[in-house]
C-alpha cells in the first residue's frame, strides 16, 4: 500500500570542493529530523563525517549514525546542512530541519514544497 501524502522532490548535494552538483528525488519526510543521503554518493562527493550521533527509527530501535556538513540546493537556493550517511542503498530523505532552513511548507496533498516566510 502506497504511503498517502509521502512525495518525493528534487534535492542537489554539492561536493566538498564546490565543482559538482548532484541533484536525487527526494522523499519529503517532515519526520526525519535530517536529510538523510546514501554513503556511497556522500562519500564520492567528499563530503566528511564530522559527528557519530544518535537517532531514534519510527519503531523504536536507536543507532548511531555518521553526520556530516553538505550544502544542499532545493528550488534554485543553497545553504550548507547536517546530513546523515545513510546505507549505500538508502533511499533520500529531506528533513525537517532542511525544511525550515530553506522556508518550505509542506503540501502533501499538492505533493510539493511551498515558499513561506520566515518567522522571527
Amino acid at each position: 500500500m502506497e504511503n498517502m501524502g509521502a512525495f518525493h522532490w528534487p534535492v542537489g548535494v554539492r561536493s566538498a570542493d564546490g565543482e559538482r552538483l548532484e541533484t536525487v528525488d527526494a522523499l519529503v519526510d517532515t519526520g526525519s529530523s535530517y536529510s538523510v543521503f546514501p554513503r556511497n554518493m556522500l562519500e564520492r562527493l567528499g563530503i566528511a563525517k564530522v559527528h557519530f550521533l544518535p537517532f531514534e527509527y519510527a519503531d523504536g530501535r536507536i543507532a548511531h549514525l555518521d553526520v556530516g556538513q553538505a550544502k544542499l540546493s532545493i528550488n534554485g537556493s543553497e545553504s550548507y546542512m547536517r546530513v546523515i550517511f545513510g546505507d549505500s542503498d538508502t533511499e533520500s530523505v529531506i528533513g525537517s530541519n532542511a525544511l525550515q532552513e530553506f522556508l518550505l511548507l509542506v503540501d502533501a496533498a499538492g505533493e510539493r514544497l511551498i515558499p513561506r516566510t520566515g518567522r522571527r
